[in-house]
């Protein structure tokens, strides 16, 4: 991942000419730095206690890099003829699905470049785009589409065309006008360019590897593959164990909140769990009166079908390893008043 990442840091010192500078800080971030001073509005759906990990009211474990830029952009007031390339990679912690290409706690960095003039353009965006594609998936097809981040101006995600799907690799813009005024900086003199990537899926995607699983395994046939940026090698894979369970839950939870629960749940054993697909969703008014009194629903409440499949990557499971298992994900997540244990 260090390998693909100073690819990328080198193609756009080499491109730019410009000065880089990396910034690493703790994970525990102010809410501000998080959300206000990139423009998030206070009732933005993501400052929700569902997808964001509070330590206190005012303090937070980051949700994307980015919340390191604000701060590291004031750094340049006063100054005079700058082209600075600012690379922040670090972990970031959010809720999110279980599956193959999803983890709890990513890898991302976000890549600014600022400059002392504010003449920063969408051209020289595309240029960007273009850099950081080549070099993390050589020769391949991309296409961006508009979209909206509060911290910039004419944000753009860029997919890439991989075994003929269209896949996101990262985000960027132009940095926001008011970003760079809450940092000291004028927008009449400054401007520059925001881009963030999730690194494992850059990683995936450049090596083919098909289970995100892999990137922090032990097993030494996979290990040692994660060395260099060679394609990936085929290792055979341990039977998978499915369960489907029934359970009740909150109205509003979904795939991401509760991965992020069974996650925790499972704790040593979350990468055990290959997926977990939700097959059905039926809501308490939806459900016959004596699936209701069965299953112990209320208002508000919906039962959900999901399907467990359990893979380990470097042992094998028994069938009553698989069964408690299933208990800790069913206690985990279900909300209801009876319950259905193995």
């Amino acid at each position: 991942m260090q390998t693909l990442l100073a690819s990328v840091v080198d193609a756009l010192e080499s491109a730019w000419g410009a000065s880089v500078r990396h910034v690493r800080h703790s994970p525990i971030v102010p809410v501000r730095e998080n959300y206000d001073r990139l423009g998030y509005h206070h009732d933005d759906v993501t400052r929700a206690r569902r997808y964001t990990r509070y330590v206190s009211p005012t303090v937070m474990l980051r949700s994307h890099t980015s919340a390191e830029l604000p701060a590291a952009l004031e750094e340049y007031a006063g100054r005079r003829e700058v082209d600075e390339l600012i690379v922040a990679p670090g972990l970031v912690y959010r809720r999110d699905a279980v599956d193959r290409s999803h983890v709890g706690e990513p890898h991302q960095v976000d890549l600014w470049r600022i400059r002392s003039t504010p003449a920063t353009s969408d051209e020289d965006m595309l240029s960007m785009i273009s850099r950081v594609v080549e070099t993390v998936l050589p020769g391949a097809a991309w296409r961006t589409t508009d979209v909206s981040h509060p911290y910039t101006v004419g944000g753009r995600q860029i997919d890439v065309l991989h075994e003929g799907a269209w896949l996101e690799l990262a985000e960027c813009g132009r940095i926001h006008p008011e970003v760079l005024r809450g940092s000291g900086l004028d927008p009449d003199r400054w401007s520059g360019l925001a881009l963030g990537m999730g690194l494992e899926r850059a990683l995936m995607l450049r090596k083919g590897i098909p289970d995100i699983r892999y990137l922090r395994a032990e097993d030494p046939r996979i290990a040692a593959q994660m060395r260099t940026l060679e394609p990936w090698q085929h290792v055979s894979l341990l039977p998978a164990t499915r369960r489907d369970i029934s359970v009740v839950v909150g109205a509003e939870e979904d795939e991401e909140t509760l991965g992020d629960r069974i996650r925790i749940a499972l704790g040593d054993d979350a990468d055990v769990v290959e997926s977990i697909d939700v097959l059905g969703r039926t809501t308490h008014d939806e459900l016959t009166g004596p699936a209701r009194a069965r299953l112990g629903t209320r208002d508000g409440q919906v039962n959900l079908l999901l399907r467990i499949v359990l893979r380990p990557i470097d042992r094998t499971l028994t069938s009553d390893q698989a069964n408690a298992m299933r208990n800790v994900i069913y206690r985990a997540v279900h909300e209801g008043r009876v319950m259905e244990l193995i």
